[in-house]
C-alpha cells in the first residue's frame, strides 16, 4: 500500500487538477471567515465547505489514471487495492487542507461567543474545529466515493449526484458534518464548546462503508 499510496499521490500532485478545489475552498474562506468573528462560527463555516472539497478530491484521484496504467496496476496488486489508494490519498489531501485551515481560522478569529459577550478557551475551540473539519472531510470522501466510478460511470449523472449529496450532508438533521457544523454554531452562542467525537465517529463508519463497498465493485466494472 505504502507504495499504491505514493503512485496516487505523485500523481495527483502533478495532475494539478487539485488547484481547482484548492482555489475555491480559499475562495470559500475568503468570503465566508473575516479576521475578529467569532471563533466557532468561523471554524463550522470552513469546516462545512471542506465536505464538497473533499468529495472533489476523490473524483480527481479515481479518474485521474489513464485507463490504461490502471489496467496494469489493477493486475499487479487487484483493482480493490488501487481503488482504495486513490480513495486513501483524496481523504488524506482533504484532511491535510481542513487542518492547515482550521489553523489559520482558530489564529484569525477572536475567541468569543456570536454576541461577542463571553470568551472562549482557545485551545478546545480549535480542536472542536479540527475535529468537525475531519468528520466533513471522512463524509466528503463518502460522497465522492458513492458517486463516481465505479459506482456512477456516467459524468452526467456522477457530477450532479455529487453536487446534490454534498449539499445534503451539510443542511439535512442526521448527517455527521450537519451534527458537527450545527455544534459549533449551537456552542458560538450558548459560550460552549462543542466536541464533535460523535459525529466524527458517525462519518468515519459511514466512510469505511463507502469505501468498503466502492472498493467491492472495482473488481465487476471495467472503467
Amino acid at each position: 500500500m505504502k507504495a499504491l499510496l505514493g503512485y496516487q499521490a505523485a500523481l495527483l500532485a502533478r495532475s494539478q487538477r487539485w488547484l481547482a478545489p484548492f482555489i475555491l475552498y480559499v475562495a470559500f474562506l475568503g468570503i465566508g471567515v473575516q479576521s475578529g468573528e467569532p471563533i466557532l462560527d468561523s471554524l463550522g463555516y470552513a469546516a462545512a465547505a471542506l465536505l464538497p472539497v473533499a468529495a472533489w478530491l476523490v473524483r480527481i484521484c479515481v479518474t485521474n489514471e489513464p485507463s490504461g496504467a490502471r489496467s496494469c496496476v489493477a493486475a499487479a496488486v487487484g483493482p480493490g487495492r488501487a481503488h482504495l489508494a486513490a480513495l486513501l490519498v483524496a481523504l488524506a489531501g482533504s484532511a491535510a487542507l481542513g487542518t492547515v485551515a482550521t489553523v489559520v481560522v482558530t489564529l484569525i478569529s477572536k475567541p468569543v461567543t456570536a454576541d461577542h459577550q463571553t470568551r472562549l478557551p482557545l485551545v478546545p475551540a480549535g480542536a472542536a474545529g479540527l475535529l468537525a473539519a475531519l468528520a466533513c472531510a471522512l463524509l466528503g470522501t463518502a460522497v465522492g466515493a458513492l458517486t463516481t466510478w465505479p459506482v456512477l460511470r456516467s459524468t452526467g449523472r456522477a457530477v450532479p449526484a455529487m453536487l446534490l449529496a454534498a449539499l445534503l450532508s451539510v443542511v439535512v438533521t442526521g448527517s455527521p458534518a450537519q451534527a458537527a457544523v450545527s455544534g459549533l454554531v449551537t456552542g458560538s452562542r450558548s459560550g460552549t464548546v462543542p466536541m464533535p467525537v460523535l459525529p466524527l465517529a458517525a462519518a468515519a463508519l459511514l466512510t469505511a462503508a463507502a469505501t468498503a463497498a466502492a472498493c467491492a465493485l472495482t473488481s465487476r466494472r471495467s472503467p
